[in-house]
């Protein structure tokens, strides 16, 4: 809380907003390129702490490119559980590999078809945002 506290204190999202503006112009690049650092965050970040620290420098962004704050909520969590999965650092691995005493490269083989299809239900929440809209309706 305290680090959120200071970003908002120094105004980071608004520096992160200027800049995003002045080098982003498409809507399609800033959600890869947000797929991309989600991806990241999930492999190093727990969700709480990823949600406390992520989600106030993000939402401005998603705001300023016209992206409803419930499909940039999904677009998250998506983002981070697939980053749970995703190899070298993923929490889910280590938890797994720990559970059933097996090696990485084991848990690595096992999760593939998981980490494939996640990963295109991630692609299709992201571009297609009646998907996820949809679904909560």
């Amino acid at each position: 809380m305290g680090l959120t506290s200071y970003m908002v204190d120094a105004q980071i999202p608004s520096v992160l907003l200027n800049w995003v503006q002045t080098t982003i112009s498409s809507k399609l690049i800033f959600l890869f390129m947000l797929n991309i650092m989600l991806l990241v965050v999930g492999c190093l970040m727990d969700i709480f702490s990823a949600i406390i620290v992520i989600v106030p420098l993000i939402m401005p962004l998603g705001l300023h490119f016209g992206i409803d704050p419930v499909h940039l909520a999904v677009i998250f969590i998506a983002n981070l559980e697939l980053g749970f999965l995703t190899p070298p650092v993923g929490i889910n691995l280590f938890l797994s590999a720990y559970r059933f005493n097996r090696d990485m490269p084991t848990i690595y083989k096992a999760t593939l078809p998981f980490f494939i299809v996640r990963f295109i239900v991630v692609l299709l929440i992201t571009y297609v945002p009646i998907i996820s809209l949809g679904l909560l309706k």
